[in-house]
């Protein structure tokens, strides 16, 4: 039966029109899968459904995610990273992940907190988070290492988050492309998350950040939000997160427009 699914010029010229086109009839492609970004399940023959490829120096692993997350693409990583990359598509055992390992989820929406609506965007890895250099076995540790980066615990959505000083928004051309952090050693800023293509964000979410030039930025453990089709619902997950312990966040300047 054929598959409601979108394969780009990227992942088919990686592939060869042969086997794109064996996915778009319907063959090798799973009717049901879990998403690549949002890790919530997913049904090729029922919704828009985008193929993405992971691509090491020496292997390739074809993955699959909602359209609505993010769009059919070719993402490169290095071979040493495959494996983790493979586990976050499998769903497997995600111990052991280091931060250059796990992919980032970013969904963009508007958060209201005293009575005005602010441009955020909220983070959550695909899986458990190592310690950099450790076997991770102490469990997932990526709220700690951003604590430790400066963002700060967030027990109520009712209050402003502190600006962190040094980290800014990529905004070009009305799409999201980074997250910027510090460089070493007082260099240039170099990227915390990097979209593979620019995401679009809506007309409001760009209207409100051209004018406050801020942008808040949640952050959550892996299954902690999940993909949200709403904003309310957005907010929801975000009040449950923070009155669970689960919440960081952190104020930063929009660069660009």
């Amino acid at each position: 039966m054929p598959r409601m699914l979108d394969v780009s010029e990227d992942v088919r010229a990686e592939i060869g029109d042969a086997e794109a086109d064996r996915l778009l009839v319907g063959d090798n492609t799973p009717g049901s899968y879990d998403c690549t970004s949002c890790r919530t399940p997913g049904d090729s023959e029922q919704e828009r459904t985008s193929t993405v490829l992971f691509v090491g120096d020496e292997t390739a692993v074809l993955a699959f995610a909602h359209a609505t997350c993010i769009p059919s693409q070719v993402v490169r990583v290095a071979e040493e990273q495959l494996q983790g990359a493979v586990r976050s598509i499998t769903g497997g055992d995600a111990e052991g992940l280091s931060t250059e390992q796990a992919v980032l989820g970013v969904t963009s929406g508007l958060v209201l907190i005293d009575d005005e609506l602010h441009p955020a965007l909220v983070v959550e890895p695909t899986g458990a988070i190592a310690r950099p250099g450790t076997d991770g076995s102490r469990g997932d540790e990526f709220l700690q290492l951003l604590l430790e980066q400066g963002f700060q615990p967030v027990h109520r959505m009712e209050a402003m988050p502190a600006v962190l000083h040094g980290w800014s928004i990529l905004l070009a051309m009305g799409q999201l492309h980074a997250v910027l952090q510090p460089g070493t050693r007082g260099g240039a800023p170099v990227a915390w998350w990097q979209a593979h293509a620019p995401l679009q964000v809506t007309e409001g979410w760009r209207s409100a950040a051209n004018k406050s030039q801020t942008v808040l930025v949640f952050a959550t453990p892996a299954g902690v939000i999940g993909q949200q089709p709403r904003e309310d619902l957005l907010r929801d997950a975000l009040d449950k997160a923070a009155a669970g312990g689960l919440l960081v966040a952190a104020a930063m300047p929009l660069a660009g427009t």
